[in-house]
């Protein structure tokens, strides 16, 4: 999930299993008052992006977040593991040996939250329409491998894809493949502003002042028929424009879940908050932070440019300096924990080096100092990311090779509308990926239509390696396809990999279910938030 994108110095995560004891149980929070998680980001609704909340447009973490809460998918990510389990659908599977028909029969009596009955023909138009808007912007390319969809009967749906993928019932366990009624998302346009009609466990209301959402109000959906079981009655997700802000509200017990926006700084003093209540616990965590270059602008077009920067870079520093070790080092696209993954650029640059950075671009006969900007969002990733950019500009400045500016962008999205329109030469991101599996760290940035809207292509990735590998229903035996094309990666460099993250949240000590609420795919489950009992 674009991030999915993603998403912060330090990702927040949901506690521990074991701190989800913590308390007596008195109802799970049903009847009594909301949940409160506070989230330090802003989803807005922008010229460039007007629709932060429609399935087809929407493709970041915290959208994600509400969608996930309020509109139905036909399959769902389990409570622990990685393969998905029916959600809107009854039953879902392939129904050939080659991994090119996937077939689903839904639930009986499923209904939008408008008391319109959801059928199999909202589905088919649910994807018709997601890849006849074609928001680029959006998670589309999640579904490019759909040939066409059939509706046998009101009920069953069956899925013809062009080419064989393995990992298809991971996509549709995410949003790209939302539901939505007919009778209120237009098949060609964004559906614009901050409502949603759909069939999820809570209907939402939300508030905004002007173009921002200020505070979402999710309630328990009497009418949802799916296979998740709510255990709280109401939550209510508020918006704060920075993380000093979003703790403050924690301490004082405005707030009961911290979600996203915890600072280096911040950890470390909510590591002794537990005389205040209030509880800190780390998890494992996926999210990764790279720079993402426009390799057709003239500065960084030829690959030993960007070759150099990867042999400088010092990601130890970073992740040492500037995130306090809330983070570690990540020399590859697709991060430590999952299968495939390899360590392409530390095995092709080891250590960083400046001699070696200039006998790079010597032997390509590059003008040095090269000169570029390095441009980042001021908000959307945190409070560190700006001395983040300072560090990179200070390590590539002081190799003389280089003669980088930075610059921080405020808007988010105005500043992934300039990404896409190539407007940036180099510039930050972060990913948080839409399904637990390697597939998810490649090729969303490989080819046409990519996240990034990157003009770098390599036809070996894109018309053998992504193919072969979602051939193999054992994921196992795709991971050497995974680590050629990291190699490749590392060798063109179209993209820098910086770090890892680890995930975090504090939270009160009264809230119960914390173990479940982060599911395989790193996403919040706020249903599975209850209230209990504080020690």
């Amino acid at each position: 999930m674009n991030r999915k994108t993603l998403v912060l110095p330090v990702l927040a995560g949901l506690l521990a299993p074991v701190l989800a004891a913590c308390g007596g149980a008195d109802g799970a929070g049903e009847g009594g008052d909301p949940i409160v998680v506070g989230v330090a980001s802003q989803i807005e609704a922008t010229k460039a992006a007007p629709a932060p909340l429609d399935p087809a447009q929407a493709y970041d973490v915290d959208g994600w977040n509400i969608l996930r809460s309020t509109l139905q998918t036909l399959l769902r990510q389990p409570r622990t593991g990685t393969a998905p389990v029916p959600e809107a659908a009854e039953s879902c599977g392939f129904r050939d040996t080659q991994n090119e028909q996937y077939r689903c029969t839904l639930r009986k009596g499923l209904t939008f939250s408008n008391g319109h009955a959801l059928t199999s023909q909202d589905v088919k138009f649910s994807f018709d329409r997601m890849r006849k808007i074609d928001n680029t912007s959006g998670p589309v390319s999640l579904l490019y491998g759909i040939d066409k969809v059939e509706t046998p009967s009101d009920n069953e749906i069956v899925f013809h894809l062009n080419k064989p993928d393995a990992t298809f019932p991971q996509k549709l366990a995410t949003p790209a493949a939302a539901i939505v009624d007919p009778d209120v998302y237009s098949e060609n346009h964004l559906y614009k502003g901050f409502d949603l009609i759909g069939s999820g466990p809570y209907t939402l209301k939300a508030e905004h002042t002007s173009n921002r959402i200020t505070k979402a109000v999710f309630t328990k959906n009497p009418e949802y028929k799916g296979g998740i079981k709510v255990e709280n009655d109401k939550v209510e997700m508020r918006f704060f424009g920075d993380s000093a802000a979003m703790e403050a509200a924690l301490r004082k017990g405005d707030v009961d879940v911290m979600n996203r926006g915890l600072g280096p700084d911040q950890i470390r003093g909510l590591e002794n908050a537990r005389d205040q209540h209030i509880a800190l616990e780390p998890m494992p965590g996926q999210e990764i932070r790279y720079l993402a270059f426009n390799t057709k602008d003239p500065k960084v077009s030829d690959k030993a440019v960007r070759q150099a920067m990867a042999q400088i870079v010092n990601r130890s520093q970073l992740v040492r300096e500037v995130y306090a070790y809330t983070g570690d080092p990540l020399y590859s696209l697709v991060p430590t924990g999952l299968t495939g993954h390899t360590n392409s650029f530390f095995n092709k640059y080891g250590n960083p080096s400046v001699a070696a950075a200039r006998k790079t671009l010597q032997q390509a006969n590059i003008t040095t100092p090269v000169k570029f900007t390095l441009t980042y969002t001021t908000q959307h990733y945190g409070s560190s990311t700006a001395k983040e950019f300072r560090t990179l500009q200070k390590q590539l400045n002081a190799s003389k090779l280089f003669r980088v500016d930075i610059k921080g962008v405020d808007s988010w999205q105005q500043f992934r509308a300039n990404a896409r329109a190539g407007k940036y030469t180099a510039y930050g991101m972060g990913w948080f990926a839409d399904l637990p599996d390697a597939d998810n760290y490649i090729a969303p940035f490989i080819g046409k239509g990519n996240f990034l809207n990157t003009p770098y292509r390599n036809s070996r990735i894109e018309s053998q390696l992504i193919p072969t590998t979602r051939q193999q229903t054992d994921r196992n035996a795709a991971a050497a396809g995974f680590k050629q094309a990291q190699d490749i990666l590392a060798d063109d460099v179209p993209i820098l990999p910086l770090w890892q993250g680890k995930q975090y949240v504090a939270a009160r000590d009264d809230i119960t279910g914390l173990g479940w609420a982060l599911n395989s795919a790193s996403a919040l489950q706020i249903w599975e938030l209850g209230r209990g009992v504080a020690d």
